[in-house]
């Protein structure tokens, strides 16, 4: 693909950043990096992705609402990662997050894993316990 045919779609699900597009070439045939914004159909898919993530989401929070699940599980959701993945970061076992997932489990954590656990969704105890 040539430099002027990489595809830049107005949509504009980067924030105003551009992805990298490699090996486009430009007027004297050297291959380099060009700048993007997406193009259509990769937009439509994304959107599509990021509508089931947010629907996750807010069931997510109704559970919460209802008592089934603790606050750790709409930062997993809103973070897209699973127990296990967040038991890697965490440095414990699925078993312990899974019951970290429970209210009661939840609750009674130590304000040492609470800390642990807001590193790493780059938040605050106070917001790790809230679904906002």
């Amino acid at each position: 693909m040539k430099k002027n045919e990489v595809p830049q779609d107005d949509e504009n699900l980067f924030e105003g950043k551009f992805k990298v597009v490699k090996y486009a070439i430009d007027d004297d045939g050297n291959y380099g990096t060009v700048g993007s914004s997406g193009w259509e159909p990769e937009n439509v898919v994304l959107n599509q992705a990021w509508e089931e993530i947010n629907k996750k989401v807010e069931e997510t929070k109704k559970k919460i609402e209802a008592g089934e699940l603790s606050p750790l599980a709409y930062h997993m959701e809103k973070n897209i990662m699973d127990v296990g993945m967040l038991s890697q970061y965490m440095d414990i076992s699925k078993r312990n997050v899974s019951k970290h997932l429970e209210p009661s489990g939840f609750n009674s954590l130590d304000e040492k894993t609470l800390k642990r656990y807001a590193e790493v969704f780059d938040i605050t105890v106070e917001e790790l316990k809230k679904t906002e």
